[in-house]
């Protein structure tokens, strides 16, 4: 069977199985990583991921392990902070729904300890199906720290860059995809915010993508902005597809990536994860045909949820997951 006009595909993040938080060990997580690709498989999604549980850590459950597995693990940063630090972080802009940062920097950033290649060999043998594998981006990273070596934001996010693109060159995911959720409300900072990330993106073995979205802390949006002012940022980006939040904020946008090169795919959120009640097959392909008519066949190349589905209940993420797929299968007539 030829492969969809529009793939389905999940944002990364899956609800934790509550029997791997009560009784974690290595067994249990591979358990739960089989658990949530097949849930994936039999809901009909084209390209599954591992729920981001191969982040998961009991110590850092706030962000599902967003910012803290791959913070932690670097040379260069330390996780113990003064009062000082701390009252320093907080008096930084833009950060004010974290209570500390993820560390302090204190020397030359390197891999340290990071081992992504490990979390994508424990998961690539327990699915036949294409994977995606997502990290977060070094400019979502940078700005969770407080640098006291570079004394540079853009000199610190390329030294992250630097660290990840030696990781990303060994994994041969299908899709490679960057997450990045700060930048939405930091459009001052698009005029460079594109360099760390293609310098990541550009050791990609397979499709090359970055998820954007205006956050889900607590289940709450954290950033406020306007697609279009990132246009620009967008047409720098060395980047395959773009995986985009509309479901919440509606789809008033679209228009504005009229002016995106032709070249840059387009993924458009049609599942709100911040929301119980499960959209109807309907729902899904309606907002896929508006899109469509908006943009054009050839533009809209991926539907998926807005964002993760960590904060939301296992059975109403598997129903929206179920959903997508049979909205998306109504849209072109499967």
């Amino acid at each position: 069977m030829n492969a969809p006009e529009i793939k389905t595909t999940v944002v990364g993040s899956y609800p934790l199985p509550a029997w791997l938080a009560a009784m974690p060990s290595a067994t249990a997580l591979r358990d739960a990583l089989l658990v949530v690709l097949k849930t994936q498989e039999l809901a009909g999604l084209d390209v599954i991921a591992d729920g981001e549980l191969s982040r998961f850590d009991p110590n850092h459950p706030e962000t599902n392990g967003m910012i803290e597995s791959f913070i932690r693990p670097l040379a260069g940063v330390d996780t113990a902070l003064g009062r000082a630090e701390l009252d320093a972080f907080r008096a930084l802009p833009g950060m004010g729904f974290r209570a500390r940062p993820a560390g302090v920097v204190r020397g030359p950033i390197g891999e340290g300890t990071l081992d992504l290649p490990a979390a994508w060999a424990l998961v690539r043998p327990l699915t036949d199906r294409p994977l995606k594998f997502t990290l977060t981006s070094p400019y979502m990273l940078a700005k969770t720290l407080l640098d006291r070596h570079y004394g540079d934001p853009r000199a610190l996010t390329m030294a992250i860059a630097e660290a990840l693109r030696g990781q990303v060159a060994a994994l041969d995911a299908a899709v490679l995809q960057l997450d990045e959720a700060n930048l939405t409300g930091h459009p001052e900072d698009a005029g460079w915010a594109h360099e760390p990330l293609n310098h990541v993106l550009g050791a990609a073995r397979g499709e090359k993508a970055l998820h954007l979205c205006f956050g889900n802390y607590g289940g709450q949006s954290i950033q406020r902005g306007f697609w279009r002012d990132l246009i620009p940022f967008f047409n720098r980006l060395d980047v395959d597809h773009l995986v985009l939040e509309f479901a919440r904020r509606g789809y008033d946008e679209l228009e504005a990536f009229r002016d995106l090169r032709p070249e840059v795919a387009l993924g458009i959120g049609v599942i709100d994860i911040k929301d119980n009640e499960v959209e109807t097959p309907d729902t899904v392909a309606r907002r896929i045909a508006g899109a469509v008519e908006t943009l054009g066949p050839a533009r809209v190349r991926w539907v998926h949820p807005d964002c993760g589905f960590w904060m939301l209940p296992r059975t109403v993420a598997d129903r929206k997951m179920a959903a997508l797929a049979a909205g998306r299968d109504r849209f072109l007539g499967l």
